[in-house]
């Protein structure tokens, strides 16, 4: 089945690929960019799971393919919850990780070590005319005071993941797709539309 993933980050597309294909799904995948590169892709809803959602059906509608998509973010306890779903714009437009990890830095300034909990959160969709499906996960972790490693993209290098002791920019894509939160939605999703295909 050709499937269109609905987004133009390349780290993101990267990182599908590999979870879709150690899912035992036969997709091949291609980014919207290939099929429709002037379509737009308005993530507007104040849920995760709505943008997800919304992303798969502009692309499918776009580009007359089934579509899979994601939105995810940080939550940062300490800051009510806060960016959520504006963590890719947090620091203004365009999108920049380097200005959000800055923001991020000085808005935890005063924040002691303990208070610095947070999560990356993921929701998932796939989208093939009426068949919706969408599915969520979560990472646990605590963000430093200053960053640390070379790999990842977004806020990795600040987020320590405590059971590793490293950071997201410091573990390889093969660990970082056995405990991300990407990973554990498309994971959940490639099993509910596997289900979803055998009927």
């Amino acid at each position: 089945m050709k499937i269109v993933v609905a987004t133009r980050n390349r780290h993101k597309v990267r990182e599908i690929a590999v979870l879709l294909g150690e899912a035992g799904l036969d997709l091949d995948a291609v980014t919207i960019d290939e099929i429709a590169p002037a379509a737009a892709l308005v993530e507007d809803e104040d849920t995760f799971e709505g943008n997800a959602l919304a992303k798969a059906r502009q692309a499918a509608a776009a580009c007359g393919l089934p579509a899979i998509a994601d939105d995810s973010g940080i939550e940062v306890d300490a800051l009510d919850g806060a960016p959520g779903v504006y963590s890719a714009r947090w620091a203004g437009e365009p999108c920049d990780d380097a200005r959000n990890n800055a923001k991020m830095l000085r808005e935890l300034a005063d924040v002691p070590a303990q208070e610095r909990t947070a999560r990356y959160r993921c929701a998932a969709a796939f989208v093939d005319g009426a068949m919706e499906i969408f599915r969520s996960g979560a990472c646990e972790g605590v963000l430093l005071s200053s960053p640390r490693g070379s790999g990842g993209f977004g806020y990795d290098p600040l987020f320590l993941v405590p059971s590793l002791g490293r950071t997201m920019a410091e573990i390889d894509l093969t660990e970082k797709n056995r405990l991300s939160h990407r990973a554990a939605a498309f994971r959940a999703l490639a099993g509910a539309l596997r289900e979803r295909l055998k009927k």
